[in-house]
């Protein structure tokens, strides 16, 4: 899969629409960028740029945008509610797909240095770039703002990391690094901006002092008043929704808005969001308040809803959640992407990928959705409410199945590439012939892994088969036989794959225990077949 690292850059411009179109102009046309979200903000005089790319190419889009700002931004007549210290104030690099933090490292530092020695202003590296620990954090870098950075600069402490320590009066100071993904989230309240900030202090991890430390964890904040919507704001950076969640600020904030009887009016993201970061606020509503949703869909409209996403401005999903937005730049290079009729055309072709083990995998994934299709044919109808929480408990593996299915189509495929990469290894030398045989093992046993979780998944199905042609709807008799064939074809044409890819691995103490597992769930697929069919004849 392609590398793709997030660059967030953060100008201090959030009212001239002239300046925020040509920065995005100057993003947009670098070859491989994709902008991905524009979020301009009148009181904050800010706009947040999100963009997706190769590691170069996301670095050539900021310095882009930079050359832009430089000739648009005086900073010496910027006001607004953000804190800022330069025109381009943040640009960090966050690894999003088959990148690493060290690599978006190297992204920071290959922009600093040239943006230093491009425009000639000072440049501070931050977060798993820092080279000290003072400068790790922001907000520390940020101390005094614009207005401190004259006599900041004169302190040997404050030496910046790249370019001149030297105030550029229209400009100031950037400041660039690489991070994990950092959710700028705001909780909506009909009050001042100082009683939003006391509850800021109150909940950021930071607090009001060393003394006394806030309440969640990888959480800065602060309140501000927003003018264009007459309301004040709890803003706030989740630095890790790992470790503090989206509704963790937001239900906090409530507690605390209510103690101070103030109202909560909604909340807004600011720039995008990790789907996972979605789901997991999805799952804490429906364990909290004991509901019934498995649509991922639905899910993200749940949070909308209970965070009230759309207060300020609609919440469009999939011109907000990163993973909707990061797949429409890779379509092409996906088989999940294709219509039916082309990935048809593409297992035709004279390739070797997609094969058998794609083909199988999709098999699987339709014999698991026809499972979850019964459940939903039998689920919420007043005929069979008796059988509700019994559906309650069946729907949900054949729909997480589904997912994870579906996506083995291209895994199979890709694991398939690996092997035949290896095949092309050079050979010219005994360093380059040993390390050609260690590749094409590890591809090997790539290739074979693939299909044998395949099988292992439609294991963990056949319980919840079972019992569903014991109690579905059976005006979808046929669907339940279709997907009992389906699984059964699937992991027959998993070990078939398992097979011909073993016999040239030769550690055999592996081929032996891939063999006697993948064969012992083929047979368990050919009992459960049958069982579920023999169920499904006597059903009337």
């Amino acid at each position: 899969m392609a590398k793709l690292v997030e660059c967030v850059p953060n100008f201090s411009e959030g009212r001239n629409k002239e300046v925020i179109d040509a920065i995005a102009d100057a993003i947009s046309g670098t070859d491989g960028c994709s902008l991905l979200d524009v979020d301009p903000g009148s009181s904050t005089n800010r706009t947040v740029y999100t963009l997706v790319g190769s590691p170069q190419a996301v670095v050539e889009g900021a310095l882009n945008a930079a050359r832009v700002a430089f000739q648009r931004i005086d900073m010496a007549k910027h006001s607004g509610e953000h804190p800022r210290m330069g025109a381009m104030d943040v640009c960090p690099f966050i690894p999003v797909q088959n990148v690493t933090m060290t690599e978006c490292v190297d992204c920071a530092n290959a922009f600093g240095g040239r943006l230093a020695d491009m425009l000639q202003i000072p440049v501070y590296l931050y977060g798993e770039a820092a080279r000290e620990e003072n400068r790790r954090s922001l907000p520390t870098i940020r101390a005094g703002e614009y207005e401190a950075l004259p006599e900041k600069l004169k302190k040997t402490e404050w030496t910046p990391d790249y370019g001149p320590a030297a105030f550029v009066p229209s400009w100031g100071a950037t400041v660039t690094g690489a991070r994990k993904f950092l959710i700028a989230y705001n909780v909506n309240l009909l009050s001042t901006k100082e009683q939003a900030h006391r509850i800021a202090l109150d909940i950021r991890e930071q607090g009001r002092s060393a003394s006394q430390p806030g309440l969640l964890k990888k959480v800065q904040g602060m309140g501000w008043y927003l003018e264009e919507a007459n309301l004040a704001q709890v803003s706030t950076n989740i630095l890790d929704f790992e470790v503090t969640p989206v509704h963790a600020v937001y239900e906090e904030i409530c507690r605390d808005a209510k103690d101070l009887k103030l109202p909560v009016v909604g909340s807004q993201i600011v720039g995008l969001i990790p789907l996972k970061a979605m789901l997991d606020c999805a799952d804490f509503y429906i364990q909290r308040d004991k509901l019934f949703v498995i649509e991922e869909e639905h899910k993200v409209r749940l949070v909308i809803s209970k965070l009230g996403l759309d207060s300020l401005g609609p919440f469009v999903p999939k011109e907000r959640i990163i993973e909707y937005m990061v797949v429409g730049t890779q379509d092409h290079q996906r088989l999940l992407s294709l219509p039916l009729q082309q990935f048809v055309r593409s297992v035709g072709a004279r390739t070797a990928a997609p094969g058998g083990g794609s083909v199988s995998a999709a098999i699987a994934a339709m014999g698991a959705a026809l499972g979850c299709m019964v459940g939903q044919m039998t689920y919420g109808k007043k005929q069979f409410e008796n059988l509700d929480t019994v559906m309650r408990r069946l729907i949900p593996p054949f729909h997480h199945a589904m997912g994870e299915l579906l996506v083995m189509v291209d895994t199979d495929s890709n694991a398939f590439n690996d092997y035949m990469t290896a095949l092309k290894m050079p050979k010219n030398t005994p360093d380059e012939v040993k390390r050609r045989v260690v590749a094409i093992q590890d591809g090997l046993k790539k290739a074979v892994g693939v299909p044998l979780s395949l099988a292992e998944k439609v294991s963990q199905l056949w319980p919840s088969l079972k019992e569903m042609v014991l109690y579905g709807n059976m005006a979808c008799k046929s669907d339940l036989q279709v997907a009992a064939k389906a699984l059964e074809t699937a992991v027959f044409g998993a070990y078939c794959n398992v097979l011909i890819n073993l016999k040239d691995i030769t550690d055999e103490s592996f081929k032996s225990t891939t063999q006697q597992r993948v064969s012992v769930l083929l047979l368990e697929a050919r009992q459960s077949m049958a069982a579920v069919l023999d169920v499904a004849e006597k059903r009337e």
